[in-house]
């Protein structure tokens, strides 16, 4: 029965054009409010880093302290070939949440701006219906079908047990990038009765401009927050073929931060504010790799902060 219920029949999906928008380039100075809202999902993206021996029964210090009363019914990955992810039920929400963890940002850094980086198009069994001209990152599309499927059939199960209404995806730096893979996955698996949202940080540039434009059709509900001078939201490059996609708030300083929309929108890849990332970290020697480990709004997200 539950299999009849969540089926979703796979309608194509082309990539829409690059240009999407009308011309909006004006900040906008995110309220005192705004920024304490986004706390519970800094927080869910710090437990993602603790190990699953601690985050099932959500025991894991400071981070699921902060979030009381979330449920975790499924927890894996073994912080080496498949990193550290959770599933579980926020009742104050009324949603599912997906949880995964980061990496070394020294390491994933040199990563993604070698050279060799490859783009590769989706998997149509995950994916299905997506044009053949949407890319992403290989090696982000290989980590992220290491879970997906054992996830959304949690996601599912959640979904029927709870009667929830919406799926929340959230993660830092790699983890950022396989929420945001996470946003489509579930955006055309689930039924269009759930809502997606996703709020990632420090993440690096996932596709294409194809993948860009397919992402800000179907995903409306993202926040993308990036911490002051951090370098990793500023690769793999542009010339590259990489591009953002929408949703960015750039933290200036603490207490300070902004949204910054596209000027006419690949993603937000195209923003003229010198408070927005592309501005304020024009390339890797002008950025601080520290502030990919935080604060964000005084919540530092790493292992080391696994507390």
């Amino acid at each position: 029965m539950l299999a009849c219920i969540l089926q979703v029949a796979a309608a194509p999906h082309l990539a829409p054009p690059a240009i999407r928008r009308t011309d909006v380039s004006v900040v906008t100075q995110m309220s005192s409010i705004q920024l304490a809202d986004l706390a519970p999902y800094t927080e869910f993206a710090r437990a993602a880093y603790c190990s699953p021996t601690i985050v099932t029964g959500w025991q894991c210090g400071q981070a699921c302290e902060a979030v009381p009363g979330f449920e975790v019914s499924l927890t894996g990955g073994d912080d080496n070939n498949i990193q550290y992810y959770y599933v579980g039920y926020w009742p104050t929400e009324n949603t599912v949440v997906v949880a995964h963890e980061g990496t070394d940002p020294t390491q994933l850094l040199s990563d993604l701006t070698d050279a060799d980086v490859l783009m590769e198009p989706l998997d149509p069994t995950l994916f299905p219906g997506v044009n053949s001209s949407v890319e992403v990152h290989s090696g982000f599309a290989n980590e992220h079908a290491l879970t997906a499927s054992i996830i959304l059939n949690e996601v599912k199960s959640l979904i029927s047990q709870y009667n929830a209404n919406s799926v929340t995806l959230v993660g830092h730096s790699l983890g950022g990038a396989l929420a945001e893979l996470d946003c489509v996955f579930m955006a055309l698996n689930l039924p269009s009765s759930i809502a997606i949202k996703g709020v990632t940080y420090g993440t690096p540039r996932v596709g294409n401009p194809a993948w860009a434009a397919l992402f800000d059709s179907l995903i409306s509900d993202f926040q993308r927050i990036n911490n002051m001078k951090d370098i990793i939201p500023i690769v793999p490059g542009r010339f590259m073929g990489f591009s953002h996609v929408q949703g960015e708030v750039h933290i200036v300083s603490d207490g300070y931060a902004v949204e910054c929309p596209g000027k006419i929108c690949i993603g937000n890849d195209d923003a003229t504010d010198a408070l927005c990332t592309i501005q304020s970290v024009p390339n890797i020697l002008a950025g601080d790799i520290l502030d990919h480990l935080g604060p964000y709004q005084g919540i530092y997200i790493g292992t080391i902060y696994c507390t």
